[in-house]
């Protein structure tokens, strides 16, 4: 379309040239006819300079996609002078700016920023990045998609990029009051705590990518530092991710979301416990995971954890184990989702210390503000193996999403004498959660984690226009039994098989969780808890008598 312009005002300004100096000639004097005549050249090669800016941002917006699908051959160019009549260059034009995105979007494109997410492999890298503006500066392309700094090379085969997950927390306790000589804990009625701060950086090569995240807001209280990940993953193979170093392998539906997009501001207890028994952040595991557009497979053999020889320098035998996940959609359609899946974790052998083989299940009421711990299994000790599986079920009918899960725990002990039989013991946990988004879309099916997402922000948060965001209000129902008949405590070769170990914990949580763009996300939640005492207990203990209490807490989190 621009060469025929081109030849159509060459054409023109070409007859207009022959013409008007016949017709001039017999009305106007030699000297009008030379103005005349400058006056035609000038517009002629403004005509030229238009033509030239035309041309260049052409080739700028439409022929770069060339570019990528075959080598375009140049032949030798001569630099010449221009001449008095040509168009002359101009310098300094004024780049063309394109208007940011602020919606609306469809709902694939609305899903918040998860920088946690799957890695990609280089098509799909490719083809992410394609979408994104992006600077190139002597072969070398930066952007920004979804937010995160990439700085590429032209054919992406290199690249590096860097992202950010930034919570911090605030809120309090109330009606957490001492009971009799029991330790009244750590329970502020005020507090703040920076939960997850992690840098993520990723350097590729074509379909191997090496993944390296510091965590500044480790554990649950602020001011730990540790590594989230460190590891290699290939992403050759269709639909599939190969990995080998410190990497959370993933059996739980709640877990495979990430955490920025969960629901409240931490996992159910049972989940918690679940993936920590082989699995969870910065675990050393070689595997992978394949996934179709109904079901997902994944696998890995683990290790031990990151820093665990450091903090006890006394184990001489670390910790193998092994994470299996299946799930799959037997029914989708645009307005349902129905998801279920079963997850299995094993710890072989568990760490041996100067202890023995020693382990034991704690947890928070699910607000992690530093509070005291008042769940707990006690010690469990001369432990042969620890196995959990159970099943994950999700159901979604347009903006309202229904899904729960329940696990087994399984404690083996090794025999200490021939004629002693330590008891195999057992504990089990499961939720089950409501949500409904009020404002964007719904939450959404991602079939690369086969777990439920975020809702989409259609428009960014602006009132002037009446854009709100996205808003979703949830409750839960969370219960984790760790009482069991039979102790593992020892005194010389005999084990006490009388008794009660281990207490019961149940947990009430509503929320609402506002999103007025795809990086940002504000949450409040209300708890309330309840957990009982134990046999195992000590008198100063908190938890002595048993305990209950309130929490409101709240999050504000940022993702890049």
């Amino acid at each position: 379309m621009t060469v025929s312009i081109r030849k159509n005002i060459l054409l023109s300004t070409t007859v207009a040239s022959l013409l008007f100096p016949y017709v001039t000639m017999a009305a106007t004097s030699d000297a009008e006819n030379a103005a005349l005549r400058r006056e035609i050249a000038a517009m002629h090669r403004e005509m030229m300079e238009e033509i030239h800016r035309l041309q260049a941002r052409v080739d700028k917006y439409e022929h770069v996609a060339n570019l990528h699908s075959r080598k375009v051959g140049h032949t030798p160019r001569t630099l010449m002078a221009a001449g008095p009549d040509d168009a002359q260059p101009r310098f300094r034009e004024a780049p063309v700016v394109l208007p940011v995105d602020n919606g609306p979007r469809s709902p694939n494109d609305s899903r918040i920023a998860l920088p946690g997410g799957p890695v990609q492999s280089w098509n799909g890298f490719k083809a992410a990045s394609a979408k994104d503006e992006s600077v190139d500066i002597g072969g070398i392309k930066i952007g920004f998609p979804k937010g995160r700094l990439t700085i590429a090379s032209d054919d992406k085969a290199y690249a590096f990029s860097i992202g950010l997950m930034a919570q911090e927390d605030l809120g309090g306790f109330m009606g957490v009051g001492q009971r009799g000589k029991g330790s009244a804990g750590n329970f502020n009625k005020f507090t703040e705590n920076a939960r997850r701060m992690r840098i993520y950086m990723s350097w590729r090569y074509k379909d191997w990518v090496v993944n390296v995240t510091p965590d500044f807001g480790a554990n649950n209280n602020d001011g730990t530092v540790s590594l989230f990940e460190a590891n290699l993953n290939y992403t050759g193979l269709h639909n599939t991710n190969l990995t080998i170093g410190y990497f959370q392998p993933r059996m739980e539906e709640e877990n495979a979301e990430r955490s920025g997009a969960f629901e409240f501001l931490e996992r159910p207890t049972i989940v918690d416990l679940v993936r920590n028994i082989a699995g969870g952040v910065a675990r050393f595991s070689i595997g992978g995971e394949h996934y179709e557009k109904r079901w997902l497979v994944s696998g890995y053999f683990t290790g031990q954890k990151f820093g665990d020889r450091t903090s006890d320098k006394t184990i001489t035998d670390s910790q193998t184990g092994a994470v299996f996940r299946a799930a799959g959609r037997p029914y989708v359609s645009r307005d349902i989702d129905v998801h279920v899946g079963i997850g299995a974790t094993v710890a072989f052998k568990v760490n041996q210390s100067n202890n023995g083989r020693i382990t034991t299940f704690k947890n928070n009421v699910e607000v992690s503000l530093g509070e005291t711990e008042l769940l707990t299994s006690g010690a469990l000790t001369n432990i042969s193996q620890i196995w959990a599986a159970g099943p994950q079920f999700g159901f979604r009918y347009k903006k309202l999403l229904l899904k729960g899960e329940y696990y087994h725990i399984g404690v083996q002990h090794d025999n200490v004498a021939a004629s002693i039989n330590p008891p195999a013991i057992g504990f089990d946990g499961w939720y089950v959660a409501a949500n409904y988004t009020l404002l964007g879309y719904g939450r959404g099916y991602n079939e690369k984690t086969a777990a439920f997402t975020t809702p989409g922000v259609e428009y960014d948060f602006d009132p002037s226009k009446g854009h709100w965001g996205a808003l979703e209000v949830s409750g839960r129902w969370s219960v984790t039994d760790l009482r069991t008949s039979g102790t593992t405590k020892m005194t010389g070769n005999i084990i006490n098989t009388n008794g009660e170990t281990g207490n019961k914990q149940t947990v009430w949580q509503g929320g609402l969780n506002w999103y007025p763009n795809q990086h940002i996300k504000v949450m409040l939640d209300y708890t309330h808890f309840s957990v009982s005492s134990y046999n195992g207990a000590k008198s100063t203990d908190a938890n002595f008598f048993g305990r209950s209490g309130n929490a409101v807490s709240g999050r504000v989190q940022a993702v890049f």
